[in-house]
């Protein structure tokens, strides 16, 4: 199994903690550092930073060497397809190739709202990704892209440079209904069950995408499947709670109402973790990506990288 690392620009990091991040995660032999796509927080989170996604990884590819980089995952409604096809092509000529692409149909109502764009229904949205996809892959590839989708389209467009990595980018789709699941097995190098899903969901979505690719044709085994989940780890139980305790009070929770409340979350000792992710690898997860609580993320990069990896490279 790989280790990453999931960030949430929306928690409030400043663009020196994600920097600090991203060089202790290289350090300690993380294969790579994703960021999620949102806006803001909430609409009271007034004074509470969020980087945006994009700027964010174009920054740290030049402040990294062997880490990749990616999203988990952009919506698709916040940008012009053929403008992300160029922003990451872009980004991964920066990084040396080091970019995971990962896109999606986006969720968050509040910030379509906040910032005037449309929201459609699901059907729509998703239609909107395969476009989104389709333009993205030809002008990674072609000299000159033409696509005419139901949504969006491009004529003659031009992308240079070129990513990096050939013959494209790794695309990475998350999602978790059948739709999604039938357009991952066509498209997709590597999914991410959305919602943080316990195991017994992501063992189902696993055999659903396993039907699905052998419906499209496809070895299964030709996709990287990817499990993101909040992660509280410390050495000893003492730790433990101690950070549990103080999760669970910003929450306005106890420690045992903010366990009962995050069932799916992966929490414990550094053994307790490891026979948890062993449930998921048996049933064919090979990257995990934790949230570490915010603040924390240091401090359980060293935990994992020392007592966790081990047991699970």
């Amino acid at each position: 199994m790989r280790f990453g690392i999931q960030i949430e620009p929306q928690f409030g990091f400043t663009y020196e903690d994600v920097r600090d991040i991203a060089r202790d995660a290289e350090s300690r032999g993380f294969t790579g550092l994703w960021v999620s796509d949102h806006l803001f927080l909430d609409p009271n989170a007034t004074g509470t930073n969020c980087l945006e996604a994009w700027t964010l990884l174009a920054a740290l590819a030049r402040e990294t060497r062997t880490l990749r980089l990616g999203t988990m995952v952009t919506a698709v409604s916040y940008r012009n397809p053929a403008l992300l096809a160029k922003i990451a092509a872009g980004i991964d000529a920066m990084s040396g190739g080091r970019l995971e692409f990962g896109i999606g149909a986006g969720w968050k109502q509040v910030e379509y709202r906040a910032y005037g764009y449309e929201f459609p229904p699901p059907k729509v949205r998703i239609d909107q990704m395969v476009d989104a996809i389709e333009i993205c892959l030809r002008m990674w590839r072609d000299e000159r892209a033409t696509y005419r989708g139901k949504y969006h389209s491009v004529e003659d467009a031009l992308c240079m440079p070129k990513p990096a990595q050939k013959p494209k980018l790794p695309v990475w789709i998350g999602g978790s209904k059948p739709r999604m699941l039938t357009i991952m097995a066509r498209y997709a190098d590597g999914v991410n069950i959305n919602g943080g899903p316990t195991l017994e969901v992501y063992t189902a979505a696993m055999k659903t995408l396993d039907e699905a690719c052998r419906a499209a044709g496809r070895d299964p085994g030709q996709i990287g499947r990817s499990h993101f989940a909040s992660c509280v780890v410390a050495e000893t139980r003492r730790e433990l709670d101690a950070v549990l305790d103080e999760v669970a009070g910003r929450a306005t929770m106890t420690r045992d109402e903010w366990r009962r409340a995050h069932t799916a979350a992966i929490v414990g000792t550094p053994d307790e973790v490891v026979e948890r992710l062993r449930g998921f690898a048996k049933v064919g997860c090979s990257y995990f990506l934790p949230v570490f609580p915010y603040q924390k993320e240091r401090q359980m990069l060293r935990v994992v990288a020392e007592h966790v990896m081990p047991q699970l490279a």
